[in-house]
């Protein structure tokens, strides 16, 4: 008798602790603490008081000294402070990008074809019959005999023009990427954690781009008072400090940078929770955090406005809800042809990757 034979389903016990397990668990509170391990230990201490995160036959002793002897940590022998390896940088970009593109890849929100289709290195689902100037690369040899077949018969077999059926085939462009992170003083403000999350995004978006574009460039700029770049490296370090904003010189010196790169495909993605406050006028900060100041508004528009003449599209992620910095969200959008999300701070990993890869699959003519 064919079929399938079921048993009783018998969920298995996840046992506590565990250096995997506890490895985890480490890795994402580095996010919290800046890269401190000091910190993050104290923390996991605190949390096994409570909750009995490790058990009899592994401790947080056993774990710390697991830690050092895998290459994880490194102890100063005069000062006994602890440091993070780059060991564990990888592992926590590693982490980040299992936690946004997991989920991406699980909620099935689309493929990210183009809607543009001819010589490429990608196929998709559309076919056609075979036209003038089709590479032979396009031509599906088994469908084309199938269709042989059906239309002359297998006795007398041959093949003709019309015979012939073309995949489609995406074309992947190199795509030359800036992204921006707001690190002013409200990115923690108001009982709300924004900047933890923007650094996942970065991280995954690095480890995405070095593992599977990794002819693709990506570049990192923060901005407070003033914009400067950021390595991969100093990512898990980073931290909010006393600025105001200046999204002026954030979007200039991206702007510089993508100058020098020769891809043509080239954008901006721009993390704020807040409007521009801040610019700077040769040694002095112009600074008004009330309302939308005038000057500092039409500066910023104005930047928008030459990054569209480069041809450079600005993607903004605004994680703020407050009706007139939608607004001019909303304008610095229209001045620039891009694009702005209003998203959570859930939803802000998955919004990146999927304009990230629907962005790089557009074809150059």
């Amino acid at each position: 008798m064919r079929g399938f034979g079921f048993s009783k389903y018998v969920p298995r016990e996840v046992p506590k602790g565990g250096f995997d397990e506890l490895l985890k668990l480490f890795l994402e509170l580095l996010n919290y603490t800046s890269g401190d391990a000091g910190e993050a230990l104290q923390w996991m201490n605190k949390l096994d008081k409570q909750y009995n995160i490790t058990n009899d036959e592994y401790g947080m002793g056993d774990f710390i000294d697991d830690l050092k002897q895998k290459g994880y940590l490194t102890e100063d022998n005069e000062s006994g402070e602890m440091s993070i390896t780059a060991k564990t940088e990888q592992s926590i970009r590693q982490s980040a990008l299992e936690e946004i593109f997991g989920k991406l890849k699980k909620s099935g929100k689309g493929n990210h074809r183009s809607p543009q289709s001819g010589a490429g290195d990608e196929k998709n689902a559309e076919r056609r019959e075979f036209e003038f100037g089709d590479s032979l690369e396009q031509i599906d040899i088994t469908q084309s005999i199938h269709n042989a077949q059906i239309n002359h018969g297998i006795g007398d077999f041959k093949m003709t023009e019309r015979d012939l059926e073309v995949e489609e085939m995406d074309y992947k462009t190199l795509t030359s990427t800036v992204l921006m992170i707001d690190i002013s003083h409200s990115m923690i403000l108001y009982g709300e954690d924004r900047i933890t999350p923007a650094k996942k995004v970065a991280m995954a978006l690095a480890e995405l781009i070095k593992t599977k574009y990794p002819k693709d460039t990506l570049d990192i700029v923060v901005f407070g008072n003033d914009a400067w770049p950021i390595s991969l490296k100093d990512l898990p370090y980073l931290q909010v400090g006393p600025y105001h904003t200046n999204t002026y010189a954030g979007l200039e010196l991206a702007t510089d940078l993508l100058r020098r790169r020769k891809t043509q495909n080239k954008q901006i993605f721009m993390i704020t929770d807040g409007k521009p406050t801040c610019l700077k006028e040769g040694n002095r900060y112009y600074k008004n955090s009330i309302g939308l100041d005038r000057k500092v508004v039409n500066k910023t528009l104005t930047m928008a406005a030459q990054c569209k003449r480069l041809k450079i599209p600005i993607t903004t992620f605004m994680i703020a809800k407050d009706p007139y910095l939608q607004q001019f969200v909303r304008k610095f959008t229209e001045t620039n042809g891009g694009k702005a999300f209003y998203s959570s701070l859930n939803g802000l990993g998955e919004y990146i990757f999927e304009d990230y890869i629907r962005n790089r699959r557009k074809t150059v003519r």
